[in-house]
């Protein structure tokens, strides 16, 4: 821009120069009006070449700042690369801002899964869940003669069995909580679908899904006794807890006892061991004491389980019209059937297990039994049928002794 003005200032002095000639002819031949007509041309040149000047002036302190700030900010260029601490001091934040928002959503992902795992974990319903795991594993030994039968086929037979009675087992306790949300909400707010923290039609997927993975495995392992196990456990949950005209079995305390006593206590041990010594180790089907012993002191437990089980639920139960034997006899009574139905059959497990003629078997049987039985009466000294929380852990309690008696099984021969 400064050459700009120094060639516009060249040019009016050429054009200055140029005019001066004729200028002073015209001078001699025209006389004194040309002479006044030069002298105001003369004028308004040498105005326009002062406003010039200021430009010009103008434009070098404007060049001048220019290369001051250029100057400033080579020297920061300069120093910034003569500083190679500051550029990565600028990249480390950078980094680290994009690395706590990474972890953020990393973090928040996390929380929502593992929250969503929680309740899936509540979904199932985690004391049947081990309850089935421990009750097929126990029975699943009792046709086994020797080391020898724990074979890869064995195990594999074994996980199919285990596999599809879990998902049928997500089935059943999945079914009732959709049909027992407004229950729910009176006598178990914590469970997902009561809370909310389940929608329905996640419920309804889940229950689904567990089905039909229960009969897949079923029919793929081609096991007659497991596919009939699964069959009956199918119709009795849905008899038990959908509403409809004829079901709705748990709303009668007799039907709803039948059912858990069937599938607990007749089905699981006579169809598993049917599965594991009929179909997978491929031998006639002969019952064994174990087996008789197992089927008859779990049809007192699961008695037990039935009653007990609707204590904790008695508010519920009376207002949505549920005729439990809690909401008819009172939770007090049903609580004294339970105890005593339970110390019953410890008694009779010690009277067999001290007619056995193996003396291992026979300290194991009657010193297993004894203890369970004599830590049921400690903590039934502390039971009070008012204490809302005390009823429940009791009543978890009760699912313990059940998984303990699964260990002492397979020493009954």
């Amino acid at each position: 821009m400064r050459a700009t003005v120094a060639a516009a200032a060249a040019g009016l002095q050429f054009f200055t120069d140029g005019r001066g000639a004729p200028g002073c002819g015209g001078r001699v031949r025209l006389g004194t009006r040309r002479s006044s007509s030069w002298a105001g041309r003369r004028y308004s040149v040498e105005a326009f070449a002062g406003q010039c000047q200021s430009a010009t002036t103008t434009m070098n302190k404007f060049s001048a700042t220019s290369q001051a700030t250029s100057t400033t900010r080579n020297t920061w260029g300069q120093r910034r690369d003569d500083h190679p601490g500051l550029q990565v001091g600028c990249g480390a934040i950078s980094r680290d801002q994009h690395g706590s928002n990474a972890n953020r959503l990393f973090e928040e992902i996390g929380e929502e899964v593992t929250k969503k795992l929680r309740a899936f974990y509540e979904f199932c319903r985690p004391h049947t869940i081990f309850g089935t795991i421990i009750g097929i594993s126990s029975v699943s030994l009792l046709p086994m003669r020797s080391l020898d039968d724990f074979t890869m086929t064995v195990l594999r037979g074994y996980l199919e069995a285990l596999a599809a009675a879990l998902c049928m087992n997500i089935y059943v306790v999945g079914l009732n909580q959709l049909f027992d949300i407004q229950i729910d909400k009176i006598n178990k707010p914590g469970l997902p679908l009561a809370s909310g923290e389940f929608s329905v039609a996640t419920g309804v997927v889940i229950v689904l899904s567990s089905l039909i993975m229960s009969f897949s495995i079923g029919t793929r392992s081609g096991s007659a006794p497991l596919m009939c196990a699964l069959l009956v456990s199918f119709l009795l949950g849905s008899a038990y807890s959908i509403e409809a005209p004829l079901l709705r079995w748990k709303r009668r305390a007799l039907l709803a006892a039948s059912c858990i006593l069937f599938v607990r206590a007749i089905l699981v041990q006579l169809a598993f061991f049917a599965h594991m010594q009929q179909h997978v180790l491929k031998r006639p089907l002969a019952p064994t004491k174990s087996l008789v012993f197992a089927t008859l002191f779990m049809c007192c437990f699961a008695v037990v389980i039935a009653l007990f089980k609707d204590i904790p639920d008695v508010d519920g139960d009376r207002d949505f019209g549920i005729q439990s034997l809690s909401v008819r006899l009172g939770p007090q009574r049903v609580y004294q059937l339970c105890i005593n139905t339970l110390l019953t059959a410890y008694g009779a497990a010690i009277m067999i297990g001290a007619s056995s003629t193996n003396l291992f078997q026979k300290i194991i049987i009657v010193f297993g039994h004894g203890l369970l039985a004599l830590t049921l009466r400690q903590r039934a000294r502390q039971f009070d049928v008012e204490n809302q929380a005390r009823v429940t852990a009791f009543y978890m309690f009760i699912w313990k002794l059940f998984y303990a008696e699964y260990f002492l099984i397979p020493f009954v021969q």
